[in-house]
């Protein structure tokens, strides 16, 4: 059974477990547009009402494919995109421009065959752009004219979040927590739950390492971020996996091993610590296949993790991540 929670103040009860789509759209190697429409569509009959995508993730294509979904279904589905990776460059002046905001908001539109987006995030702006309140007046006038209904931000740095959130309209924030990035927990969530604004776990098994499947053999294809941008050559290194060295991330991974529950797969153990806390509203993992969505949806229904499980996972994260993520981002 799919739980649901409240997202902020938008009104709506969301899948507590989600569908990222970045995977569908590229960037993670091959993909198959049958079978990314089968794993959407599988999510949906499992409960999921809630799809996270982006204008840029395989340049509308995942957009479209959810367009395409959302026709054929008549259950209610939320869906999220983001808009401002489109600049080219990616620098905080873009977003001050209301013509190329909105110019993206309205390709977005098309893309998704629709006549109001559902929420908006912008997607991981440089820094300054929080400091830009012109920006966030653009988006409260694309809610005036009624292009968008709710938006909210992604981010990079827990510091980016509570800058956001001082924007009364921001609703949502996007931000990366997982068993490898926990300093969230500890300066974000507080806040976010006493401004009422939905948290939504990116990243959530830190770019597939937390399933436990990768090896030091492990190869990717060039066109797979895990490969291009290990070193953060291409976009911020905490976008691949969680900003973890490889060789580090599988030695932790070994000793979550030890700790995961024995009904669990170790994706799920890792969504099942991340829904672990009240201030998340839900996690977005990604799935190029229903056999993977399927697997993702089943953390929904397994039981809380023990204290115990709680404090071994956290002393994994103190002995071997800590002092490479923590003080970043």
């Amino acid at each position: 059974m799919m739980n649901y929670r409240e997202l902020g103040r938008t009104g709506w009860k969301v899948s507590e477990v989600s569908f990222g789509a970045w995977a569908i759209g590229g960037a993670w190697g091959e993909v198959d547009d049958r079978e990314s429409l089968a794993a959407l569509h599988r999510a949906i009959d499992l409960g999921v009402n809630f799809i996270d995508t982006a204008d840029v993730y395989g340049d509308g294509r995942s957009e479209r494919l959810i367009a395409q979904v959302r026709k054929e279904r008549s259950e209610q589905i939320y869906v999220a995109t983001k808009a401002g990776r489109r600049l080219d460059p990616h620098v905080a002046e873009g977003y001050n421009s209301r013509e190329t905001l909105t110019s993206f908001i309205e390709r977005s539109l098309k893309n998704l065959d629709t006549d109001s987006l559902d929420l908006v995030q912008l997607h991981c702006p440089p820094t300054d752009v929080y400091y830009m309140p012109e920006v966030f007046g653009t988006l409260d006038d694309l809610v005036q004219q009624g292009k968008i209904k709710h938006y909210g931000v992604s981010v990079e740095k827990v510091e980016e979040a509570l800058k956001a959130i001082e924007y009364p309209n921001v609703k949502t924030v996007q931000i990366i927590f997982n068993m490898f990035r926990m300093r969230p927990a500890e300066r974000f969530f507080p806040e976010a739950q006493r401004r009422q604004v939905g948290i939504l776990a990116r990243v959530p098994l830190a770019s597939g390492m937390l399933t436990g499947k990768m090896t030091r053999q492990t190869s990717f294809s060039t066109d797979d971020h895990r490969h291009f941008n290990r070193y953060g050559e291409s976009f911020d290194r905490g976008e691949t996996f969680s900003g973890v060295d490889y060789e580090t991330g599988l030695e932790a991974v070994e000793e979550l091993k030890q700790i995961k529950p024995e009904d669990m797969t170790m994706a799920q153990f890792a969504l099942r610590w991340i829904l672990m806390f009240d201030a998340i509203t839900c996690v977005i993992p990604g799935a190029k296949r229903p056999s993977q969505a399927e697997d993702n949806v089943r953390a929904a229904e397994m039981p809380p993790l023990s204290d115990t499980v709680m404090q071994q996972v956290q002393a994994v994260y103190d002995r071997y991540i800590r002092a490479q993520v923590h003080p970043r981002w």
